[in-house]
């Protein structure tokens, strides 16, 4: 795997940096149970990697104004406190430590708002040297806004950045940055990972390239 000349890595969160899968689970079959969506069809409904809003709009297409907002909110608010299970994911702290030997400016580019990201990394041991929520942007993926926030705020070109990820529309997010895409879970990306050590086992061969 070659990397030279990335000069910033981008990562989502959940799924990628943050394993909170099942937090993320029983927090939409709860909010589910309380907006009259069952079990089977609140986690099959769930489109990973977009705000929550996207899927509570194709949950319950009839809440509009006033209470679709309060059902948003009342999602992230059963997910604020439910840090059970959440840990990073295999090799990430390994992965953003090499990031910090070596130099490479990163960051963290979520579909999550700042509490809830803030509470999951910090559950997980990470401390983002740079964090891009929904609250920043005003299109959330598969629009590129986030990343291409994140590579502003870094100073590098976006298509000198690494982006990582673990679901479609975040890849989809990515590209349309510019950026090249590494995808787990067997996403297609750019570079396909299983985990995040290979891109540690490959970042020696890469070091910061003037901008």
């Amino acid at each position: 795997m070659d990397l030279t000349g990335v000069q910033a890595v981008l990562f989502d969160m959940d799924g990628t940096l943050v394993d909170s899968d099942s937090a993320v689970d029983r927090g939409w079959v709860r909010w589910g149970a309380e907006y009259g969506v069952d079990e089977a069809t609140a986690r099959r409904g769930v489109i990973q990697g977009s705000p929550s809003d996207h899927t509570i709009a194709r949950l319950r297409p009839d809440l509009r104004g006033a209470e679709f907002a309060a059902a948003v909110q009342r999602q992230l608010h059963l997910q604020y406190e439910d840090l059970d299970d959440v840990v990073p994911t295999a090799g990430a702290l390994e992965l953003v430590a090499t990031l910090d030997r070596l130099g490479l400016p990163w960051a963290v580019v979520t579909s999550a708002d700042a509490r809830l990201a803030r509470a999951r990394l910090g559950a997980a041991g990470i401390a983002a040297p740079e964090l891009v929520t929904v609250d920043d942007i005003r299109a959330g993926k598969p629009d590129p806004e986030g990343y291409l926030l994140a590579a502003r705020r870094l100073g590098v070109d976006p298509a000198r950045c690494l982006v990582v990820e673990d679901a479609e529309p975040g890849v989809q997010a990515g590209r349309a940055a510019g950026a090249r895409v590494a995808a787990l879970k067997g996403i297609d990306g750019d570079l396909r990972i299983t985990e995040l050590t290979e891109l540690t086992r490959a970042l020696p061969d890469a070091s910061p390239q003037p901008v």
